[in-house]
């Protein structure tokens, strides 16, 4: 099984780690994360694989990326298998995660308070 090309990119004092121009990882103090979801998380966390947080100040933000299983850096076929299923994810959040920007969110509250105004004279 191969996984293909990956990408960083420096960011936040770490690295965004791309694949096909989606981010499923992350380096930061030469620890590697993955990209998970709620169900790959029991499998990090089964695994005994930290989640990865960090202090803004205020308390501590945990995302949704898990330290990947050391098996990975010896075994390209593991390595393949957890990127993959991460790049899923990624891809995946990254579809269903698109926002709106502020402008088009209030170019459509326009567009709508007009149309149900109209619709109400």
């Amino acid at each position: 099984m191969d996984f293909g090309p990956i990408h960083p990119r420096r960011m936040f004092g770490g690295y965004g780690i791309y694949h096909k121009g989606v981010m499923f990882g992350l380096v930061v103090d030469d620890t590697l994360y993955l990209k998970a979801d709620a169900a790959t998380a029991k499998l990090f966390e089964e695994n005994g694989l930290p989640q990865f947080s960090y202090d803004n100040g205020k308390n501590v933000v945990k995302i949704s990326y898990y330290a990947a299983p050391d098996e990975i850096f010896d075994n390209p076929e593991v390595a393949a298998t957890w990127a993959n299923r991460s790049f899923g994810i990624a891809r995946q959040t990254k579809i269903s995660g698109k926002r709106i920007s502020p402008l088009k969110s209030r170019l459509q509250k326009r567009t709508s308070t007009r149309s149900s105004s109209k619709s109400k004279s």
